[in-house]
């Protein structure tokens, strides 16, 4: 097993820091005797001094990964070209991956600043974007639609905007997230407006027009009215917005006026 050891060996050194993905009190405090810690999970229960609160349990290791260093950069715990092991629970309860990357292997892509520090509840964001993005691979019959969801501080939301027809979900009480939910969100996407969604995903609105100014408002150039009334409705409010561009199919969030994610759904 010395092979094993020597390549064990060179998979830790000269790393600037270790990820520790939800581990146990004493695997976290024999691990940080040695080296620089950064836990990542639901919750500190280690009370770690440097601390990436996961708020959804991404299923998909990279994504995790991803994640936590997105979080770590943004908190100023590692900079942008730092080594870093990553130690994870993938097959059992207890520490059983290992993973060596450098920070800078990871583009920014907005998830962490769009979960982590939101008005929404993640959960309710995650649940948004999903819808966003399975009408971005399927389309509604079969053909490309945009759609535009405002998430969040939906009193004011609803302030800052009109209806352009009734509003199907006036006096319900549903929640996206809801499988039947969906497929009436679905369904909506193809007429005009937006969907206002409230903090803990009740679906307060559909069709509404989305009235701030959009002066001042800088999106890249080739997005349409949707993406700028999401950028003008964000930077007005404590919303975040989730489009579905229906010429380029991709799904973007913004927040406080920026864009700050962008993904294809194909890819996601």
């Amino acid at each position: 097993m010395t092979g094993l050891g020597e390549f064990l060996d060179e998979l830790v050194a000269d790393t600037d820091a270790v990820f520790l993905f939800s581990p146990g009190t004493a695997r976290y405090e024999s691990i940080a005797e040695e080296a620089e810690v950064v836990v990542v999970g639901p919750e500190n229960a280690v009370d770690a001094e440097t601390f990436v609160e996961l708020p959804l349990e991404f299923e998909d290791i990279t994504e995790r990964v991803r994640f936590g260093v997105e979080g770590a950069v943004d908190n100023g715990y590692v900079d942008e070209e730092a080594s870093l092991v990553c130690l994870a629970s993938v097959f059992s309860d207890d520490l059983d991956t290992v993973t060596r990357v450098r920070a800078d292997e990871f583009s920014k892509s907005g998830v962490y600043d769009l979960f982590a520090n939101s008005r929404a509840e993640p959960p309710v964001i995650r649940d948004v974007l999903e819808v966003a993005v399975e009408l971005g691979k399927k389309g509604q019959k079969g053909k490309p639609v945009g759609a535009l969801f405002v998430v969040g501080d939906a009193g004011k939301v609803m302030n800052k905007s009109r209806p352009l027809s009734y509003n199907p979900f006036e006096k319900s009480h549903v929640h996206v997230g809801d499988p039947i939910v969906n497929v009436m969100l679905k369904e909506f996407s193809r007429l005009d407006g937006a969907f206002v969604i409230s903090d803990s995903g009740k679906i307060v609105s559909a069709y509404r027009y989305l009235e701030p100014s959009a002066e001042g408002v800088d999106i890249p150039k080739g997005l349409g009215a949707r993406h700028m009334a999401a950028g003008a409705i964000t930077r007005d409010t404590n919303a975040i917005a989730i489009v579905l561009s229906e010429s380029d199919g991709l799904v973007r969030a913004f927040k406080a006026g920026e864009l700050i994610l962008e993904l294809d759904p194909e890819e996601y």
